[in-house]
Order: structure tokens, then sequence, then C-alpha cells
């Protein structure tokens, strides 16, 4: 009987627990639903209903709008199946006009006129004392100048002291104000040929010259300036309208991966295209530039490359300079952002003409980046003849300690000069490329 009554209690207490048990696990239950998960992330909380929470940022121009460019187009694609290596475009006139210069000043004369270490302003005002026109200066201007006028038109005279003061005048008939500024705009009206222009663009450029307007529709370009940069244009326009040829390069740059653990054997190049393929091997300071016939060009080359290692191109394009100019190619204008090579720079200076009594393109080709020059190589050509620079080691733009790229991967570059001749607008009807004989006796002249 006791036995059967301690079963019984024995029962009721685990009854007991487990009713308890269930209580707690469905409580439990109960509390998980009233919240949901949440993840933290820098601080923000985020759930599955949040709205992403951004800082402000600065009014700035964003970089895909930045690189907008109209020329890219035509500077970063190479038809490599239709390259002219010679080609003709006629002589055509580049005149500069500058802008702003308001209305006509009146028709007046000026006689027995001297003026002695006057501030521009002050020497205009005195030639203007007896007249109802009235000099403003719309900038600061502080330079003195001296001088005498004979006889002259009130035009001449004031045109004399502008440039004497080094500054620019507009004339506002209405209101009777000659108006002074150290800032002048001008257009210049372009040659047709996209090459041409593009060979005057990259010629500012290296002056240093920049915010250009060009209207690729009418062929004009803006530009805006003191008088020191009205000088280096005009130095630019007026030697490249004297010049009879404008050089250009095509260019490819390539990354390359060597399949094995060893570099790239560049002597195989010998066997593989012949002796009489390689003009030329020239040393830099980092890398070698090879000269080479027209039978190696990219296709070739990529051919011969991909036996012993992978490629990618990294950047693809073209720049031409006036003869005797100088001018830069930027491979990241012409690739990708997120690639190594982005800071590179091809700068190139060249000239065609006699070379000890042959014709060449006589031609320094530097490699550099923002921390300075990385090599550079005087490359003599001759017209049809490439460039193929090696050697240059991929872990030079290498930024970081430690990085998943083969030390032995390197920076391939291949050029392609090309030679366009400027002739006599009647002697050429239209523009157009040399082949065949027409090539042989224009080399031969």
């Amino acid at each position: 009987m006791a036995q059967n009554n301690i079963k019984k209690m024995i029962f009721v207490l685990v009854g007991v627990c487990s009713l308890c048990l269930a209580g707690c696990i469905k409580r439990n239950d109960n509390s998980a639903q009233l919240y949901d998960t949440v993840n933290v992330v820098e601080n923000l909380v985020i759930n599955e209903n949040s709205v992403p929470i951004f800082p402000k940022k600065a009014a700035l121009t964003t970089d895909t709008v930045q690189h907008f460019a109209l020329d890219l187009p035509k500077r970063c694609t190479v038809d490599w199946n239709n390259q002219s290596v010679v080609s003709v475009v006629p002589e055509e006139k580049i005149e500069i006009v500058r802008l702003g210069v308001g209305d006509k000043l009146p028709d007046l004369k000026v006689s027995d006129y001297e003026f002695k270490k006057l501030p521009v302003k002050e020497a205009m005002e005195k030639l203007l004392e007896d007249t109802d026109i009235s000099v403003i200066e719309d900038q600061d201007i502080y330079e003195k100048i001296s001088g005498s006028i004979s006889t002259s038109s009130l035009t001449d005279a004031v045109e004399l002291m502008a440039k004497l003061g080094r500054v620019y005048y507009s004339y506002d008939g209405e209101f009777g104000e000659i108006h002074l500024t150290s800032q002048g705009k001008w257009m210049i009206k372009m040659p047709k040929d996209e090459t041409m222009i593009m060979a005057i663009l990259d010629a500012m450029r290296g002056a240093d010259i920049h915010n250009l307007l060009v209207n690729w529709q009418d062929k004009t370009l803006v530009f805006e300036g003191d008088y020191q940069t009205e000088r280096e244009v005009a130095k630019i326009i007026t030697d490249v309208a004297s010049k009879k040829y404008v050089l250009a390069w095509d260019i490819d740059v390539y990354r390359v991966y060597p399949k094995t653990d060893n570099p790239v054997v560049w002597m195989n190049m010998l066997p593989a295209f012949g002796e009489n393929n390689i003009r030329m091997s020239i040393p830099g300071v980092v890398g070698r530039a090879l000269v080479v016939s027209p039978e190696i060009n990219t296709k070739t080359l990529q051919e011969f490359i991909s036996q012993q290692a992978n490629m990618v191109l990294v950047s693809q394009g073209t720049f031409a300079i006036p003869n005797g100019w100088q001018s830069r190619f930027d491979i990241g204008q012409c690739g990708k952002e997120d690639r190594l090579e982005t800071d590179l720079i091809i700068g190139a200076t060249g000239t065609y003409g006699d070379y000890g009594g042959y014709k060449k393109i006589d031609a320094k080709i530097v490699l550099s980046t923002s921390n300075g020059e990385l090599s550079s190589f005087k490359i003599p050509s001759n017209i049809g003849d490439n460039y193929v620079i090696v050697g240059i080691p991929t872990h030079s733009f290498v930024t970081t300690p430690e990085t998943l790229i083969s030390p032995f991967a390197e920076l391939v570059v291949f050029m392609s000069p090309r030679l366009i001749s400027i002739v006599d607008a009647e002697s050429v009807k239209k523009a157009t490329p040399l082949a065949g004989d027409e090539l042989r006796d224009f080399l031969n002249e």
C-alpha cells in the first residue's frame, strides 16, 4: 500500500514537471516571436524593412562624368586591319580669332601723343580725355607702359597700348566704355582632318594649355588665357601650319602573364620571325625597345606570346604630334580604371626627315608615371617599321607590399608609327593613304 502511494506521488511530480517544462518552452517560443532578427553593420541597424542610409557627400563631379570626352572614341580605337602607314592631307589655313572684342571704336585720329611709365588705364584715359569714352578695368592691371604715337587711328593706338600692357580691351559703343582685362578668349578654326585636330590638341596640352572646348561638328576650338597663353598658342599654330608632316602612333598595351614560373624568352623572336624582321634592339634603364618589320604586327605578336604566356589588352589608342613637337598617350584614359597600369604615360617626341642620308622617323619614347620616369628609348626607324617595348615589370605599378601577380608578369607596348604628309591643297582633291607604287615613290623622293 505504501509502495502504491509512493508510485502515485512520483507520477504526480513527473506530470507537474512536464507541465512546467512545457510552459517554459511555450513562453520561450512566445518571447522569440516578439523580436525580429537584426544585423548591426557599422553601428547602423538594418532589417528587411529598413532603407539604406548613406553619409552625405560633397557636391563633386563623379569620376565617370569627369572622364567623359568626345575625342576618346577617336583616341581609344585602332583599326589595325585598315591602318595607313603614310597618308596625305591637303594644307588648310588655321586661323585664330579673338572673341568678345565688342563694337568698333569711333573713327578718330591720334597725333603727337606720348606716355611714359603710366598704368594702361591712365595712359588710355589721357589719350581719350577730349572724348566721351571712359576706361574701365574689369580686373586689376598693374603693368606700366611707355611709348609715343606720331600719327595713327584711335583703334591702332588703343591696340598698341593694350599690347604693350599685355591686356585685352573691348569697346561698348552704347555706353562709350573701353573695358580692360588681363584674360582673353579665342576661337581657332581648325583643319578638317581629325588627326590634324588631335595633333594640335595634343601640342596645346603638351604646352600645359587646358580647358579646351572643341566643337567636332564645325571643327573649331575655343580657349581662354592671358597674354602668355596667346603667345604659346600662336607659336603652336604657326609652327603646325609651317610643317610638312605630322607623326602619329597607334598603340596596343598588354599585360603578359607567363604560363610557367619562368619569364617570357624574347630571344625566341629571332627564330620565330627571322633575324631580318628584328631591325634594332635598344636597351633602356628598364626594359628594351625592339624595332621590327611590318611582319611583326599585333596579330603575329599575340600568336608568338601565346606560346609562352597569357596576355590581356590593358589599353589601346592613338596620338599625333606635329613634326618636331612632343605629345603623350595616357594609358588610363583609354583603359579600365582598375588596371594597375592606369598611371602610365607614354610620351613621344619625333621628327621625320634626313637622318645621316636616310629618311627616318627619329623618335624618343618615354614611359613614366606620377612617381617619375620608368624608362626611355631613342628610336630611329624607317616608315613601316613597328616598335615592341618589352621587359617593363608589372610590379613597377604595384603599390602594396604583397601581390598575387607573378613576379615575371610584364608590360608589353606595341607601337606603330604613321606619317601624315601635308601637301598643297590644289595638288590633292581628297586625303588618301599611300600604298604600293605611290608609297614607294613617296619614300624615294
